[in-house]
């Protein structure tokens, strides 16, 4: 049992006790994280620093002292690992008690969204920042591309791999002279059969489109496999084109321009292609025409024979009919076949002109038998690296030709004008 004596010593030791060591409530709320755990440093050190020097004296009158001095010491160590905590929790995203944000001002405007009864913090996809972006569009790794029209004048003539920059064709005009003689009448020398040359030139198609090499790389698309056939179509088209209308400058001679009155009309040595007149200006109405047509192709080209005509004019001849009111169009029976027109085959040649007056807007004959089309290279590709960088060029090019062979094979509707 204390005596008196003991509990005033002890108290008066405890008066004297300096105020840096006593064990102060600390305040976390609002404070600055970096000052607080300097301020608990200050003060564990300090009560250690003066423990030690009360347990030297080994003076029974100091134990209240260092008894309370120890659950000070226990008092700030635990705050000062809780608040260690705290800190650790707030950079994961975790806890309750301060946090140390890397951008002050970003977690202030956080703040003031989310806290209640200020601002509405409702997330929706219409708003990238409340969620949007956890919910992007799809999309389509494929390229639809506009419908381009190509004529089929490659499927339906006859092709040829040449090896040289010409190509020359013999033709035969057949006039072998003969005559009737009598037994011992004299046999004069008869007129030979005459050759004559036709030549055909070949031109070139081009392309020389540019890519970055970053898009070749990050696309998730394969660019140069689109663009390669993006090429290629359009080398398709520009060819068809001018297998039907070119003028033979740098590429092939038109078929079209072997028509009578056409720029390669005397160019052949067997002559033109002849035509016959639609009998109304303007207009294909007249079904006895589409007839005479027919029959003005001779019967040994008949077993290939088509028509040809762009859509426009498909529409038109869908309307005639004989005198007994059939039409002449009948659609087909079987998949993959055309539909017909006086029982011959429809082709659609998108390439061929429309209905107008002076227009060869349908032909009737073997394709294959009239027109050749000569390949002298295949497409070739180029990938340039080097002129325009950074960029990546891919120079396509392909060598083609082509001509009438043969124009007694062909027939063509011109519309009167």
């Amino acid at each position: 049992m204390k005596t008196p004596a003991m509990l005033a010593l002890a108290a008066s030791s405890a008066l004297a006790m300096p105020r840096a060591i006593t064990a102060s409530p600390i305040r976390m709320d609002g404070a600055d994280p970096k000052t607080l755990i300097e301020e608990i440093g200050r003060q564990v050190t300090a009560m250690r620093e003066k423990q030690d020097a009360l347990s030297a004296k080994v003076d029974p009158l100091d134990t209240a002292q260092i008894a309370a001095m120890n659950e000070s010491i226990g008092t700030m160590q635990s705050t000062l690992d809780g608040f260690a905590a705290q800190m650790a929790a707030a950079k994961l995203g975790q806890g309750t008690g301060p946090k140390q944000p890397e951008d002050p001002e970003y977690s202030a405007a956080f703040n003031a969204h989310i806290r209640k009864n200020e601002i509405s913090a409702a997330m929706s996809v219409g708003s990238n920042p409340d969620g949007g972006y956890t919910a992007p569009v799809e999309w389509d790794r494929t390229i639809q591309g506009r419908l381009k029209l190509i004529s089929p004048m490659r499927q339906y003539s006859t092709v040829e791999t040449v090896g040289t920059a010409g190509f020359v064709k013999l033709f035969n005009d057949r006039a072998v002279g003969s005559g009737w003689v009598g037994e011992t009448a004299s046999r004069p020398a008869t007129s030979t059969p005459q050759l004559s040359p036709l030549t055909f030139g070949n031109g070139e198609i081009y392309a020389f489109p540019f890519v970055t090499q970053q898009l070749l790389d990050d696309s998730q698309i394969d660019i140069e496999g689109w663009l390669s056939g993006e090429v290629a179509t359009e080398f398709d088209r520009q060819e068809a084109i001018a297998f039907l209308s070119g003028n033979g400058v740098n590429k092939p001679q038109g078929l079209l321009n072997y028509i009578t009155g056409g720029s390669a009309a005397a160019i052949h040595p067997w002559g033109d292609i002849k035509s016959l007149n639609s009998g109304t200006a303007a207009a294909v109405d007249k079904p006895d025409n589409i007839v005479k047509l027919v029959y003005s192709l001779p019967t040994q080209y008949q077993g290939n024979a088509r028509f040809f005509a762009n859509l426009n004019t498909h529409g038109t001849l869908r309307l005639l009919k004989d005198g007994q009111g059939n039409y002449l169009w009948q659609p087909s029976y079987q998949a993959g076949e055309p539909a017909t027109l006086m029982g011959r085959p429809l082709v659609e040649m998108p390439d061929l002109p429309d209905i107008a007056a002076g227009s060869f807007s349908l032909l009737y004959g073997d394709m294959a038998e009239t027109y050749l089309i000569m390949d002298r290279i295949g497409v070739r590709v180029i990938r340039d690296a080097l002129t325009n960088k950074p960029f990546i060029g891919f120079y396509t090019t392909k060598r083609v030709g082509g001509g009438v062979k043969n124009p007694d094979a062909m027939k063509a509707l011109k519309t009167s004008a």
